[in-house]
């Protein structure tokens, strides 16, 4: 299933992978979810391999960019429903353990070193919202709908919400979880949980405009941004705070990329990385 025809000999590891499909090709990785007939839907072989491609693809050298992007009409539908039947006879330390695979490889997605758009081209159901706010960035067609259905189960989006609320907002997430209503692409991009929506022709286009910009960033820089992000976020603005910030800016001004972003743009050229 998987295509390899452009994968380094460095990432070749992931040619054996069975639910993804994985290409690089200019510093830019796909990771491509291909269980089209399941409508993407995420069990134990799935978490493992998207755990997997991330961390490989995140560490490698020949990767600047990893865009999650998905096969068939559905981006992914939560959790399969085999899957789910498995797990009904699960006892609690089963359950626990199960859980902890999940919250890990999101965990993965959101803490990749390289960064990450979601190109969404179909419905998103419980879990896979997990997948989309996980990614740094999500571009979505406008017939996309959107939908945390846990409570219609009795079950609640609780491996998600870390990565759900941060991107929707406390407020609105109390509407959507607790309704598990359907919304579609626009609603989506209006409470943040996706930064754009775009006609179906024009995903693919959008979503490479982007990776270009992403790719043509200092690699070193990005990284260091996204800890940035990761750590600002929610914590008040106090001396402790301001202390690590001031170090971050510090620290990056005398890295030696951040020096030669700098003389190329006084000397008008293009910087080391691009070369």
């Amino acid at each position: 299933m998987n295509s390899t025809k452009s994968l380094p000999s460095s990432l070749m590891v992931l040619s054996k992978l069975t639910t993804l499909k994985i290409d690089v090709e200019d510093y830019i990785a796909t990771v491509t979810l291909a269980r089209s007939d399941k409508r993407n839907a995420f069990d134990d072989e799935v978490i493992a391999e998207l755990n997997k491609a991330f961390t490989q693809l995140g560490d490698s050298e020949v990767v600047r960019v990893i865009v999650l992007a998905a096969e068939g009409k559905a981006f992914c539908a939560g959790a399969d429903l085999n899957w789910m039947r498995a797990m009904a006879d699960y006892s609690r330390e089963e359950n626990l353990a199960d859980a902890n695979k999940l919250a890990q490889m999101l965990h993965t997605i959101y803490s990749c070193p390289k960064p990450t758009i979601a190109a969404i081209q179909g419905d998103v159901y419980a879990g896979g919202i997990g997948l989309v706010t996980a990614c740094d960035i999500a571009i979505a067609v406008e017939s996309a709908n959107f939908c945390l259905s846990e409570v219609r189960l009795g079950l609640v989006p609780a491996t998600i919400s870390p990565y759900v609320i941060r991107a929707m907002g406390a407020r609105t997430a109390h509407r959507y979880f607790l309704t598990a209503e359907v919304f579609d692409a626009i609603e989506a991009e209006k409470i943040g949980l996706i930064h754009q929506s775009v006609e179906p022709q024009n995903l693919e286009a959008t979503v490479a405009t982007i990776a270009k910009k992403l790719r043509n960033n200092s690699p070193n820089a990005v990284k260091e941004c996204k800890q940035l992000l990761q750590y600002v976020a929610g914590q008040p603005i106090d001396n402790k705070l301001i202390e690590q910030t001031v170090a971050g800016i510090a620290d990056i001004r005398a890295s030696d990329e951040g020096k030669e972003g700098v003389q190329s743009f006084l000397q008008k050229r293009k910087p080391n990385w691009l070369s």
